[in-house]
């Protein structure tokens, strides 16, 4: 069943395309709703009797501009639409647009002086989501001149020169103050750097029948609620502490303590029945100072490790958190993944992990429960040094070696299973960026593991969840303040025990 979240590569947006029309949605149809999409989109904007440079390219793209402008002229707007190429050379649905729009079609050597001197709006309609290379000559020119107007520019499928599958620049680029794109976003939108190059992103129905979805069987989505919703625990009215799993968080030493406290916290707050930190002695007076709903043990050794993993209603582990990285810090880490217990491997764990990747990848695929490697960049490139392409790409291609899932962390998270399935995740705000913040992310996770959540969902509800708590705090946030602000994000979620949404004070 669709969720309206699905991302289509270029490859699987082109096989959209050539299946529409077996579904009774011609080309030629789709592509004058997608121009009168643009157009609506151009009208939102600017007031009547505004000035738009609508600048087209030689495909299909420029065939939807031709569309637009065609339309704008028809509402009253002054428009003067641009082609880089020949018109002559035009093809397909592109010549026929051309062929109905009745204005004068100017050269690219116009353009400079439209976008500089001329326009209020200036419809980017070069390139699409498909090209292969950077741009030259006019087409070069053109965005240049387009990022030094002072009118708005709106990009149609993505700024040209934006590769829509990976999100990377190819030379030159249009930075467009928004974009309107067709059926369903592309990976470009959301990864960076290509999210802070589109601007809003509007995503209009153009009339692609949503049947193509059944052939072209999209892995990649936008990460929200409708992925995972259905598989968040649910309290149950007989339910008790023992039934919503314990947690184990390893401590490290004194000095980096707070992080597995933080962990603890997200774990508990999440909905895990009982969260224990496991502690070395220099550290258990500081946890115990600081932590009341949570259980202390002590001991962190590999076989204190082992000992306590043995008993199953320890169900889940996050290690990495502020543990360090010593001589033993690995054996901890293959004592964690040896035991019956989900594994969250996070920060110092994964740091560990990398000087010894094949006994750890050897581990993950022996382990009896699911395995989350939660790496920001640096610590990835450690890990999976051999990793390429887009972040999407070395994401699922890191999943696939370890066979665990993969939390590549940063603005544009991705969350990849080792079967090709992947999320890129949006929500996340820069406040984020605050030490401690991904502590908090490995004991949401942790606490999902623990209750039963299946992996994947468990790792994309927690890093959404993550974002939203950020979102709903504001400004001024720390690490503490996220597990804190749970209770209301999972309020407005509807998980108040099947009572609806509400919102509490503050909320």
């Amino acid at each position: 069943m669709s969720t309206g979240l699905e991302l289509l590569t270029t490859d699987e947006m082109a096989l959209a395309d050539r299946l529409a029309p077996t579904l009774g949605a011609p080309s030629l149809g789709l592509m004058e709703n997608a121009g009168r999409a643009v157009a609506e989109e151009a009208m939102k904007i600017a007031p009547p009797g505004s000035r738009i440079a609508v600048l087209c390219g030689p495909g299909n793209n420029g065939g939807d501009g031709f569309v637009a402008a065609r339309l704008l002229m028809e509402h009253g707007f002054l428009v003067r639409l641009a082609l880089v190429g020949d018109r002559a050379g035009l093809e397909g649905d592109a010549a026929v647009m051309a062929d109905r729009y009745q204005g004068t079609v100017f050269g690219p050597g116009s353009i400079a002086d439209l976008c500089a001197k001329w326009a209020d709006l200036v419809i980017d309609a070069l390139f699409g989501a498909g090209l292969a290379r950077p741009l030259e000559g006019a087409a070069a020119a053109a965005v240049v001149a387009m990022n030094a107007s002072p009118g708005t520019v709106v990009a149609v499928d993505v700024p040209s020169g934006l590769d829509g599958t990976t999100g990377a620049t190819l030379g030159p680029v249009v930075e467009a103050d928004r974009t309107i794109t067709f059926f369903r976003r592309k990976p470009g939108h959301l990864l960076l750097p290509g999210r802070m190059l589109c601007g809003p992103v509007t995503v209009a129905q153009i009339g692609m029948p949503a049947a193509v979805l059944d052939s072209v069987r999209p892995a990649v989505a936008a990460n929200g609620p409708a992925l995972w919703r259905d598989a968040l625990p649910r309290l149950r009215l007989d339910g008790h502490k023992y039934t919503r799993g314990h947690a184990v968080v390893v401590s490290g030493g004194i000095e980096m303590s707070g992080a597995a406290r933080l962990c603890a916290r997200g774990a508990l707050r999440i909905g895990a029945g009982l969260v224990t930190v496991a502690s070395p002695p220099d550290a258990l007076l500081a946890h115990a100072a600081q932590l009341n709903a949570t259980l202390l043990k002590g001991g962190t050794t590999p076989d204190e490790i082992r000992d306590l993993l043995a008993d199953s209603r320890y169900n889940a582990i996050a290690i990495g958190p502020g543990l360090g990285r010593g001589e033993g810090a690995l054996a901890q880490v293959m004592a964690a993944l040896g035991s019956g217990a989900a594994v969250v491997l996070d920060a110092d764990a994964i740091t560990v992990a990398a000087g010894s990747p094949a006994d750890v990848f050897g581990a993950v695929a022996g382990a009896k429960r699911p395995v989350v490697l939660t790496p920001h960049e640096g610590e990835f490139k450690r890990l999976f040094p051999d990793a390429a392409g887009s972040k999407l790409d070395r994401a699922r291609a890191a999943a696939q070696l370890s066979g665990a899932v993969v939390i590549l962390k940063g603005p544009d998270t991705v969350v990849a299973a080792a079967d090709g399935r992947a999320v890129i995740n949006e929500n996340a705000p820069p406040t984020l960026a605050t030490a401690g913040s991904g502590d908090v992310l490995a004991g949401f996770v942790t606490g999902l593991l623990a209750q039963g959540m299946p992996a994947f969902e468990a790792a994309c509800a927690a890093v959404w969840l993550h974002g939203e708590c950020a979102n709903a705090f504001g400004p001024g946030l720390i690490a503490e303040d996220v597990p804190e602000t749970l209770p209301c994000v999972l309020s407005v979620l509807g998980q108040d025990q099947g009572r609806g949404p509400r919102h509490p004070p503050g909320c």
